[in-house]
């Protein structure tokens, strides 16, 4: 079964609306597991708009499966992790004004960086894993850099799928997974996954071990219900 680590950003973003601590990022991250997600996902950033770098040392006491934190590997940000020592790290190359994630690394123009970075994480005894379009060469690039992971960025998927073309939308995806399969890698998913998208996606990717959902999943739970959106996703991952 895919695993499912639940990106916990909004929640952040709704409990910085009003200052105070509702709802509790840490309780909630509980609840979550607690009704069957496999891990959490907490995504940093410099100006701490959701997640601050507090809840990332305060998430670390509690969580019992998986954690893993994305960023952009700034020297605050590799500080953070190596004195958090997550399950894992998702290295992303964002710009410091980016509203969300929207580009992988070009692996082979920034190997030498990710390179030395990834090195310092894996030192550290923490997974890696490189945020990368589903491009043969730039799974190729990752495999160069001794990244254990990558994560494929699904937005084109999403997109595509959503206006009915199933087919198109996954090929570039179940070929990049073939080629990250093939050079040592193991392969994770995110950005725009749904319950809507993520059954076909989970279908034809193969090698599928982790996929991490955030706005979507909470989103959908503003009318399902939390406990009930996880378990659905769960079904779908099966």
């Amino acid at each position: 079964m895919t695993k499912l680590s639940v990106n916990i950003n909004k929640i952040a973003t709704l409990r910085n609306a009003r200052g105070g601590n509702m709802p509790n990022l840490v309780k909630t991250a509980a609840d979550i597991e607690s009704f069957g997600a496999n891990g959490i996902t907490i995504h940093p950033r410099p100006d701490e708009r959701h997640i601050r770098y507090q809840d990332a040392r305060d998430l670390k006491r509690m969580v019992t499966t998986e954690f893993n934190i994305e960023g952009n590997p700034v020297p605050k940000f590799i500080k953070l992790v190596l004195e958090v020592k997550p399950t894992q790290v998702t290295l992303v190359p964002d710009t410091v004004d980016a509203i969300t994630s929207n580009a992988g690394w070009d692996t082979v123009k920034h190997i030498d960086f990710l390179k030395d970075v990834i090195t310092t994480f894996k030192q550290a005894g923490i997974r890696t894993s490189i945020f990368v379009d589903a491009e043969a060469k730039m799974v190729e690039g990752a495999a160069k850099t001794g990244a254990d992971r990558i994560e494929l960025y699904t937005e084109s998927y999403a997109k595509t799928y959503g206006k009915g073309n199933d087919s198109e939308s996954i090929k570039r995806f179940t070929e990049a997974a073939k080629v990250a399969q093939k050079n040592g890698l193991g392969i994770n998913a995110g950005h725009d996954l749904s319950l809507d998208n993520i059954k076909y996606f989970k279908e034809n990717v193969p090698y599928l071990l982790e996929v991490s959902i955030g706005h979507a999943l909470i989103c959908e739970s503003l009318y399902l219900g939390l406990d009930n959106v996880i378990n659905m996703y769960l079904n779908k991952l099966k």
